[in-house]
């Protein structure tokens, strides 16, 4: 029997605490008056109204956790049947260990093997053709979650730094499993690390070990250094979109369900006309979930599913893009 991968189920986690522009503007105003009317700006580009904060004291592994549990309900699955927990995230607990061991820990999942992917929001794309793989070529394997998970909130000085008008919390997971039907279709990957040092968290690590100095200038914070071009999303998510179609040997126009990054509205909008796709072909999440990063895939996904916008016979897309920089993209049928 063929082994093919499909999705099986899905689930997320999204914090109760609405943080709106509104309320980020007025923080913000008491910094610099000056920064409060880059909020507008970034509203009308990115659709983005608010964030959602997770309750004080949780950390990226329990917001993974609640998702994850919320595909097992939904596949009917209990933690010990996963063989695989694959964690997408660049907002981890901890430098090491990996946070997918505390997940399989916190889960109860005691059969499970991890590993962390660490490629911002190209993570669960990037997860969910590792975990294919790994399906179509391990016998023994039944099911394998794919989770992504964005704290990057307590990881900036979100309470004065403009760019955390798009750190929000949140956590999306995928179950995949078997089938003798196509499942899993294909990708195309793409990276270019001359774009490093654009935008990170840049003490903390082997390049520059904590200190002092380091922290007092708010180094151990992740900081925009330098701007991206508008052009490695809107160039290269069409980019990526074609060179899955061809690998995957589909047309474009059989796609029925395309899920991006979920960062700006107006990106989505640009690339569905240059591939000549209707809008009622994507699905966006940002103007009442936020920005959340390596999440943003998997929670758009599992939201279109249970509104109804993704069928069983859809040809579903996943493209991801994310700082360092990585692109990731998947193509499956849904079962």
């Amino acid at each position: 029997m063929t082994r093919s991968a499909t999705i099986i189920a899905t689930g997320r986690y999204v914090p109760e605490f609405e943080h709106t522009n509104a309320m980020f503007k007025e923080q913000l105003n008491k910094v610099n008056p000056k920064l409060g009317d880059v909020v507008d700006k970034f509203e009308a580009s990115s659709n983005i109204k608010m964030r959602r904060h997770a309750p004080k004291g949780w950390v990226t592994s329990d917001m993974a956790v609640a998702a994850a549990k919320d595909a097992l309900d939904e596949a009917g699955l209990k933690p010990e049947d996963l063989d695989m927990i694959l964690l997408g995230t660049d907002s981890p607990d901890y430098i090491t260990p990996a946070t997918s061991v505390v997940v399989q820990y916190k889960l109860g999942a005691v059969n499970a093997g991890t590993f962390d992917i660490g490629c911002a929001c190209a993570s669960f794309p990037t997860g969910l053709i590792q975990a294919a793989g790994m399906l179509a070529t391990n016998s023994h394997m039944k099911y394998i979650m794919v989770i992504g998970s964005y704290m990057m909130r307590v990881l900036s000085d979100w309470e004065s730094d403009v760019m955390s008008f798009f750190y929000s919390d949140g956590a999306g997971a995928a179950i995949l499993g078997v089938d003798s039907k196509p499942g899993y279709l294909g990708s195309s990957l793409f990276a270019d690390g001359s774009y490093h040092a654009h935008w990170g968290i840049y003490s903390g690590g082997t390049y520059e070990p904590v200190t002092a100095e380091s922290l007092a200038a708010g180094r151990t914070k992740v900081k925009l250094i330098t701007p991206f071009p508008a052009e490695v999303n809107n160039e290269g998510w069409p980019a990526r979109m074609h060179e899955l179609a061809k690998n995957s040997n589909f047309d474009i126009t059989d796609i029925d369900m395309a899920i991006f990054t979920q960062v700006r509205y107006n990106s989505i909008e640009l690339v569905m006309n240059k591939l000549g796709l209707s809008m009622d072909k994507a699905h966006w999440i940002m103007d009442k979930w936020g920005y959340t990063g390596s999440a943003c895939l998997p929670m758009a996904f599992d939201d279109a599913r249970k509104s109804g916008k993704v069928k069983s016979g859809d040809l579903v897309t996943f493209v991801g893009s994310g700082v360092g920089y990585n692109q990731a993209a998947a193509a499956f049928i849904m079962p």
